[in-house]
């Protein structure tokens, strides 16, 4: 049975009843597609960390469709309302202190005091959160420490019919996660590199903006847990050229490479191809092992070298 479904009207007013009664929904983003759940319903975000065999301790984020929503679920001020309104939407994740102690999104917080929002900008995504009429919560659609999806076929290979729909909107734009920020404090620190840069953040904030890889054994917002977005095989990164037995990727001007992210070295492009050319690759059973180009740790590219850098350790 194929659950991947157009995203007509029909079939998002299908996929909105779904969310609404406790089911889950593969979602295209931006980003990543996601996997979301209704916030306020427990045993739906539960549903969530069993597909994707997920930590309970790993935070969620929460994908809203209106700025004015913001105000009623957490704590905001003039500084977050103006980030909202530059960035949303688009692939920044906020870290906001909760406005009430609701048990119901507890599970979506891992039971910490605070909650990570953002805004899709992808139109399904957007479309879907309206007319479901709640936020949704939704990690990306793949089972845990796997290579994130960017299109519907890479969600239903990863995680089949434990999804109750997969709505098909095509191709990610971005490819890797949104950029997450924690807002809690004087200090902006960025949680996650992503979809944001840190230097557009500081170009529009006026301020210094601050790198944390967090605590890895005690996640405060998704994706700092040091091993994820996994492939089977091992990876072996900042490879100047390829050793034997290894498919490489490369990026830029070069030559002997089996998949190139952006012969031009165009990040965007890069960003975008990242974890389709990783599942590509980690398909090719003939290789004992990948083996990947460096990546400038400017723009884009330090989300890069984040998603490389986790697919790539050994616990």
């Amino acid at each position: 049975m194929n659950n991947i479904y157009e995203p007509n009207e029909q079939n998002l007013n299908l996929a909105a009843q779904t969310i609404k009664n406790g089911g889950l929904v593969a979602m295209p983003t931006e980003t990543v597609y996601g996997l979301g759940a209704n916030v306020y319903i427990a045993s739906a975000v539960a549903k969530i960390f069993e597909a994707k065999q997920r930590p309970f301790f790993d935070p969620l984020i929460s994908h809203i469709a209106e700025i004015d929503f913001l105000k009623t679920y957490a704590q905001t001020d003039e500084r977050i309302i103006s980030l909202a309104q530059k960035f949303w939407p688009g692939p920044l994740t906020m870290v906001l202190k909760r406005t009430d102690n609701n048990a119901a999104i507890d599970l979506a917080c891992s039971g910490l005091p605070n909650i990570a929002v953002r805004m899709p900008s992808h139109p399904v995504a957007l479309s879907l959160i309206k007319k479901s009429g709640v936020p949704i919560v939704a990690p990306s659609a793949n089972k845990f420490k796997s290579i994130s999806p960017t299109t519907a076929q890479h969600v239903f290979d990863s995680l089949g019919e434990r999804v109750d729909m997969i709505l098909d909107g095509g191709a990610c734009s971005v490819g890797v996660e949104s950029t997450i920020i924690d807002v809690t404090g004087k200090n902006i620190v960025i949680l996650r590199a992503g979809g944001t840069s840190k230097e557009d953040l500081e170009k529009f904030l006026n301020e210094k903006v601050f790198l944390s890889d967090g605590d890895p054994n005690k996640p405060s917002a998704p994706g700092q847990l040091l091993k994820h977005y996994a492939p089977e095989h091992p990876l072996r990164i900042n490879a100047a050229t390829r050793q034997p037995g290894e498919f490489f990727i490369g990026f830029g001007k070069i030559a002997d490479c089996d998949l190139n992210l952006s012969p031009n070295g165009d990040l965007c492009e890069a960003a975008a191809n990242l974890f389709a050319f990783l599942r590509e690759a980690d398909q090719k059973k003939d290789y004992k092992g990948l083996a990947i180009s460096p990546i400038p740790e400017t723009g884009l590219g330090l989300a890069i070298n984040d998603r490389i850098r986790r697919a790539s350790y050994k616990a």
